[in-house]
């Protein structure tokens, strides 16, 4: 089953490139840390990454996805949520341990990942509070996470959305 994960930095046009992988007919599933995010703030909490439970929160989520869906584009992955955690100097908790074993024993996710480069700027939203400087802090972490456990990163550089699909779709058996 084909599944295949979006990462990068916060900002890098992720889930607008999957909006328009959704728009040419490709399933896609969103993103957890945002709906949490939006969640969290919406009862109260303005920082929820600020407490580590944080973090399980999103890998439910996660889950919860991943196993309603089939093959398709998944907007980040447990091993974001791992990068996320260290970038936020947490421990990885026993849920995040767990999650990161169950997908590698069950070879969840291809091992291609679709690594969307940054484009030189980040716009601040409710849920997205970095800086440009700590968003390219935060992607060298993603990158270092996915390689440490043994995914292959395709870069996919700045540049017009629908040349960005392209490249995605002709890495993969989707047409």
């Amino acid at each position: 089953m084909a599944r295949y994960i979006l990462t990068g930095t916060p900002g890098a046009g992720k889930t607008t490139l999957l909006r328009l992988l959704e728009q040419r007919g490709h399933p896609v599933v969103e993103e957890a840390a945002t709906d949490v995010i939006a969640l969290e703030q919406a009862l109260g909490r303005d920082e929820p990454w600020a407490d580590a439970s944080f973090i399980d929160l999103i890998v439910a989520l996660q889950k919860q996805r991943q196993m309603g869906a089939g093959p398709g584009f998944f907007d980040r992955s447990p091993v974001c949520t791992w990068a996320l955690s260290e970038f936020l100097g947490f421990e990885p908790s026993a849920v995040l341990r767990a999650e990161i074993e169950r997908i590698e024993v069950e070879r969840t996710y291809e091992r291609s990942v679709f690594f969307v480069q940054n484009l030189g700027f980040v716009t601040p939203t409710a849920a997205r509070r970095i800086s440009y400087e700590d968003a390219l802090r935060f992607e060298q972490v993603h990158l270092e996470a996915y390689r440490r456990f043994g995914y292959d990163l395709v870069l996919i550089p700045p540049g017009d959305l629908a040349a960005r699909a392209d490249q995605v779709l002709a890495n993969t058996p989707f047409q």
